[in-house]
């Protein structure tokens, strides 16, 4: 008797699964305190921040990305600190730092931009970028904190800390050009022209109910005194009839100086008289 040999079809091998790309974290917004540029790249949103300073994410005119990290006021103040950041900044390789202000802005927070990290496309490699400017950034504000330092010996009596860990503000920074309206959105500049649009409106308005109040408005009477490009003033004053029963003599029209000037000094008062006993008082 002979066994049949059964044959199996073996499925063919399916291609491995791929992982998705890890997404790239989210940004917080930007606070108040923030400068809203800092050398020629434009802050996004804030990615971290120590007492050392703070970390960005950023981008310039030219569509360039970067991670921008900036001192605090508190270790910018710090000559030390500035120095520490300066050594980190200059052991890193050349074409990872895109830009950097001077180090001897002493009136300045400094700062230096990290990358380049290509546009985010949801691929796994602008994320690698992007997390990799990150940690640099990272490197650059621990090596001013120092709090990688390896403990030499036996911990003993109270911890280490910086004096001027307490002020954790955004240093001092300088915009020029200024940002505005460079920063504008187009939606931004499209808000602008309608508030403008708005404002030219309503002062139309109100320029033409001003003209409907006061188109048919009398005049005045007297009208006003406008003085004559030689600097005189024309006064005419109307005499006027005595009441009946008056025994003093009619008023006297005033003539005006012919010089233009206006009459100065008192009128002239009548005595009075001593036979009448209501003027004794």
């Amino acid at each position: 008797m002979t066994a049949t040999e059964s044959t199996t079809e073996v499925p063919p091998a399916e291609p491995p699964v791929q992982a998705p790309p890890s997404p790239i974290p989210a940004a917080l917004p930007l606070q108040p305190e923030d400068p809203p540029r800092v050398g020629e790249f434009w802050l996004r949103g804030r990615l971290g921040a120590n007492a050392a300073g703070y970390l960005y994410t950023a981008s310039d005119e030219h569509g360039r990305h970067a991670v921008v990290a900036i001192m605090t006021e508190g270790s910018a103040d710090d000559a030390a600190a500035r120095d520490r950041f300066v050594h980190a900044v200059d052991s890193l390789p050349e074409d990872v730092v895109l830009a950097h202000n001077d180090e001897d802005d002493d009136d300045l927070a400094l700062w230096a931009a990290f990358g380049p990290i290509r546009e985010d496309d949801g691929s796994s490699a602008a994320a690698d970028e992007r997390l990799l400017a990150e940690r640099r950034g990272e490197d650059v504000l621990s090596a001013v904190l120092m709090d990688r330092i390896p403990q030499q010996g036996r911990r003993r009596g109270p911890d280490f800390r910086h004096y001027w860990e307490g002020r954790r503000r955004p240093g001092l920074f300088r915009i020029w050009p200024l940002p505005w309206p460079t920063a504008l959105k187009p939606a931004s500049w499209a808000a602008i022209w309608y508030a403008l649009a708005t404002m030219l409106l309503i002062m139309a308005l109100a320029l033409l109910t001003a003209w409907l109040l006061f188109k048919d408005s009398p005049p005045l009477n007297p009208p006003p005194v406008i003085p004559t490009p030689s600097r005189t003033v024309t006064t005419t004053i109307t005499p006027t009839t005595p009441p009946p029963g008056s025994t003093g003599p009619p008023s006297t029209p005033v003539t005006p100086d012919p010089s233009g000037s206006l009459p100065t000094g008192t009128p002239e008062t009548t005595a009075p008289s001593p036979t009448n006993p209501g003027d004794k008082f």
